[in-house]
């Protein structure tokens, strides 16, 4: 019998160090560790609304046998339709499992071991993650006025930089960079390095100075846009994203991707969401905004600072600790995210769903804090939501 080779001699030193991710067990367990009848999810920023009723549609319908033949390796029609929609070229889109796939597509494309990516300190996780495991250095900047600090990540450029990362609108704040803002900090960059804008949230916001980062990849071909069809499109469940760029760039991304990663089922419902999207975003909308206005006169009432902009969640502090909070609030069926991962210790963040998930996490939370919630203030939609709130 031969020795077994030992695990320390073949995991590369960036493994070593990197700490896996463990996901949140099943509703129903956690339903019995916590002895509560239900569970509000606020932790993942999922629409509440579900699929649109032509995506609906489509899953409900979807034949059995289909799932015996292998999808399309790189998403044909879901390609045409995006390319058809936005005034592009089909070989301008890759399409993968959810947006996480498709930040591994970029890193991978671009960066090899001692090459450096460069984003926030205080933002969405994968892309640090993505770039640690793969052996690539992750320069984090730190945040300014919770937003994303340009002239920080400019100052941070060496000659290994591959890719620079930001998330617009950034989760977990919601801060945003106009058009000016996205163009000043791409005309400095003067094409050296990849400049990736992930726009999961786009669908969300409502200012008008917004950039629509597709419209700007023919002025900037270093350019790539993350999309997701996981949030406003409420596909999370299928796993499914999309990037975009020059031909050039997505060429050379497309060779480190992973065919037949897409399922069938998400190929199509996507494509149906696309065709029948107008009165959902609406109504999706309309849903965020009543939940926005709610929650920022009740935890206002409850005298918690919080930071709320766009996308569909909001951060609230709290004066203890985030992860004793998470407990305390799932006694009571509310699940949120704990923000210490986020860098943000004794944060939570809490996605703006429907009144009564709204209200039973403004109950818990008095309850939580030892301030009862009354319940006698009526779910309704405020028109001035505000900014970011700190005190």
């Amino acid at each position: 019998m031969t020795s077994p080779t030992p695990l320390d001699y073949l995991v590369p030193p960036y493994v070593k160090r990197f700490q896996a991710y463990i996901p949140s067990k099943p509703d129903e367990e956690l339903k019995k560790i916590y002895r509560c009848s239900r569970i509000f999810r606020l932790n993942n920023n999922e629409n509440i609304l579900g699929p649109c009723p032509a995506a609906a549609a489509v899953i409900q319908k979807f034949p059995p046998l289909r799932a015996a033949i292998y999808p399309s390796g790189d998403a044909y029609y879901l390609r045409y339709k995006l390319a058809d929609r936005f005034g592009m070229h089909p070989d301008q889109f890759l399409v993968g499992n959810g947006a996480n796939e498709v930040i591994s597509f970029a890193i991978k494309a671009f960066c090899q071991e001692g090459d450096n990516i460069i984003t926030a300190d205080k933002t969405f996780a994968v892309y640090e993650w993505v770039a640690e495991f793969s052996g690539v250095e992750s320069r984090l900047v730190p945040l300014v006025d919770f937003g994303f600090d340009a002239e920080g990540m400019l100052a941070s450029i060496d000659a290994r930089t591959k890719i620079i990362f930001v998330c617009n609108p950034n989760n977990p704040t919601g801060s945003t960079w106009n058009r000016q803002k996205l163009c000043r900090f791409l005309d400095r960059i003067n094409g050296q390095q990849i400049v990736v804008v992930d726009e999961a949230y786009a669908e969300f916001v409502a200012d008008p100075d917004y950039p629509d980062g597709l419209d700007l990849i023919r002025e900037y071909p270093n350019l790539v846009i993350f999309r997701t069809f996981s949030k406003m499109f409420a596909l999370a469940g299928l796993r499914i994203g999309y990037l975009a760029g020059s031909n050039e760039v997505v060429e050379v991304i497309r060779r480190t991707c992973v065919v037949y990663s897409v399922n069938s089922l998400a190929q199509m419902a996507a494509l149906a969401a696309m065709e029948d999207s107008g009165e959902h975003v609406a109504r999706t909308r309309e849903l965020v905004s009543q939940g926005k206005a709610f929650l920022k006169r009740e935890i206002e009432g409850l005298g918690l600072s919080y930071v709320l902009g766009e996308g569909n969640f909001m951060m609230i502090k709290l004066p203890l600790n985030d992860a004793l909070a998470y407990r305390k609030l799932m006694t009571h069926g509310v699940m949120v995210r704990s923000m210490t991962g986020f860098r943000f210790p004794n944060w939570i963040r809490v996605t703006i769903s429907n009144g009564e998930a709204m209200e039973a996490l403004v109950e818990a939370l008095g309850k939580v804090l030892g301030e009862p919630w009354t319940g006698n203030k009526k779910y309704c939609l405020q028109p001035q939501l505000g900014g970011i709130k700190t005190s």
